[in-house]
């Protein structure tokens, strides 16, 4: 009886600490799951513990006890699947990994070429993400402490993800309860607003909900959203989770699903994403190609970058990889996010291994699809564009953010938010990707970009388009006469009886123009132009 009882006893204590662990380490029940082989190497050291603990019938091992451990048929079943389980773990360790699975890995990603004036429309100016991470990070932090009611029990949680929301590339980021003492206070009502900020007018919005969020990351027990999806999923292997909203504002948590496809532990990417409404708690499970169109991230910048590290280096095996490195080509140290028909992009500028400071090309990585395109544009990496920023301004001291990539008319540029000692922007610059001497600086974008076409105009990158516009005649009566000023010149703008447009006179070159009124007659000649004619002649009819 009292072995039986001893055996039950240890069995309980075995159960209580391996529901103890799955529930705060929340290992996934899944054979391509580390964790889980941890747990069940975590259980097999304790079982062994209490066994070694019962035969001995003592908490402390002595010269003896070794003999009858060493009999122990119970303890030797122990330790032998014990060391099965570590020489499984570390084989599938091995035969998952690049080195004997050098051609798989590089397949995990299909690339193709782009065009890049096809692909990457030029943006206007209001659609121009002028902040980065940290940057937004200051301005939601600024606006938090603008509200008095919530600012002493929630704080901004650091999530910042990325998306296009609206044809607006914005980073969104919910409130976290401020400790745990305001979490028991405001549990009940939940998280009551997430924070909204448009990256390209630096407008920064707190949204108020109706019903707070009740499923959260700052949440505990049941209502944590690991464990809220641990418990729903429980063989689901999630990776990195990002906060969205949809097109009408609702907060949802974007969980992905990794998908190993290599041995036991290798080639991941993702298999299925699950929508977990973040006031409701209600889960929807998808395929990863079935994910609704809203859904700007279902792929992690960091795993979009690794996929192609292995594209690039594993051409040719891996130990050319790390030896001879022929056509080895990696990305560079840093990424950056482009909004494209309503997705978000993943750029990062490739260069060869050697570690020279020139891009060979750049690619661009769907973040909801793994759509991968390269662009063959030599030129500076990333660091050197930001080092040429930077000394722009080397008297002002301020710093670049890495760049983000433009289309500006045709050319492939960096454009660099330069920014002061506490983190703020003062000001925008341009750097030509191919020919990274040509650094436009500006207090605007605006001025930014007049400066950087100047200067591609001037350094023949850009030549005047030759005018094949005819020049023509007309004869009338002026009907409506209206000054302006365009860049400081005074023009005036003129229609003339019988014709619906509208002539551009310039006062600088015909100075006449002030002495006509409405009902004088002129003879002009033009060339049409898209919004006014250009005047080339003007002569009063007597």
């Amino acid at each position: 009886m009292k072995k039986g009882k001893m055996k039950v006893i240890g069995v309980i204590v075995i159960l209580v600490i391996a529901a103890i662990y799955y529930y705060v380490a929340l290992p996934a029940l899944n054979i391509h799951s580390s964790d889980l082989w941890l747990f069940v190497i975590v259980l097999i050291v304790v079982g062994l513990m209490i066994v070694a603990q019962r035969v001995t019938q003592k908490r402390r091992l002595d010269i003896r006890d070794l003999g009858e451990l060493k009999d122990s048929k119970l303890i030797k079943c122990i330790i032998a699947l014990l060391v099965v389980v570590v020489i499984v773990f570390a084989a599938g360790s091995i035969l998952s990994s690049p080195i004997v699975n050098a051609k798989q890995y590089q397949s995990l990603l299909t690339v193709e070429d782009g065009e890049f004036t096809e692909d990457v429309e030029q943006l206007s100016l209001n659609q121009i993400p002028l902040l980065d991470r940290d940057s937004a990070t200051i301005l939601g932090n600024r606006k938090m402490g603008s509200m008095v009611d919530m600012v002493s029990q929630f704080e901004v949680d650091d999530l910042y993800s990325q998306i296009n929301y609206q044809d607006s590339p914005t980073r969104v980021t919910p409130l976290k309860y401020a400790n745990t003492i305001k979490w028991f206070t405001n549990m009940r009502e939940g998280i009551p607003a997430y924070i909204t900020i448009d990256m390209a007018t630096q407008t920064t919005n707190l949204v108020k909900l109706d019903e707070g969020m009740k499923y959260t990351t700052s949440d505990y027990f049941n209502r944590n959203i690991y464990r809220h999806l641990r418990f729903a999923y429980p063989t689901y292997i999630f990776d990195d989770l990002s906060f969205e909203i949809d097109e009408e504002g609702t907060p949802y948590w974007i969980c992905p699903v990794r998908k190993y496809n290599i041995g036991l532990f290798g080639g991941v990417t993702v298999g299925r994403v699950v929508l977990c409404n973040a006031v409701t708690g209600e889960m929807t499970d998808y395929a990863i190609e079935d994910v609704p169109e809203w859904v700007d991230r279902a792929y992690s910048a960091d795993l979009l970058v690794q996929l192609y590290d292995y594209y690039g280096s594993l051409k040719h095996g891996y130990f050319n990889s790390i030896l001879g490195q022929k056509d080895c080509l990696t990305t560079t140290n840093g990424y950056n996010y482009l909004a494209l028909n309503d997705d978000v992009w993943v750029y990062t500028g490739v260069t060869s291994v050697s570690g020279d400071q020139s891009n060979v090309g750049f690619v661009l990585m769907n973040q909801r699809t793994m759509e991968t395109k390269y662009y063959k544009v030599e030129g500076a990496i990333e660091d050197s564009a930001m080092s040429s920023a930077e000394g722009q301004v080397q008297n002002l001291g301020y710093k670049a953010t890495f760049p983000l990539l433009l289309n500006m008319e045709g050319e492939p540029t960096y454009f660099i938010a330069l920014k002061d000692a506490a983190g703020l922007v003062k000001k925008y610059a341009m750097v030509n990707v191919q020919k990274y001497q040509i650094v436009a600086i500006g207090d605007t974008v605006t001025e930014c970009e007049a400066n950087y076409t100047g200067l591609m105009y001037e350094n023949g990158i850009k030549t005047v388009a030759k005018d094949t516009r005819t020049v023509q005649e007309l004869t009338g009566k002026i009907t409506k006469i209206a000054q302006g000023v365009i860049d400081g010149n005074s023009h005036y703008y003129i229609m003339i009886e019988g014709s619906d447009a509208i002539y551009d006179v310039s006062v600088v070159e015909f100075i006449d123009i002030i002495k006509y009124d409405e009902g004088d007659e002129v003879t002009i000649e033009y060339k049409e132009g898209e919004e006014s004619n250009t005047v080339l002649s003007l002569q009063g009819t007597e």
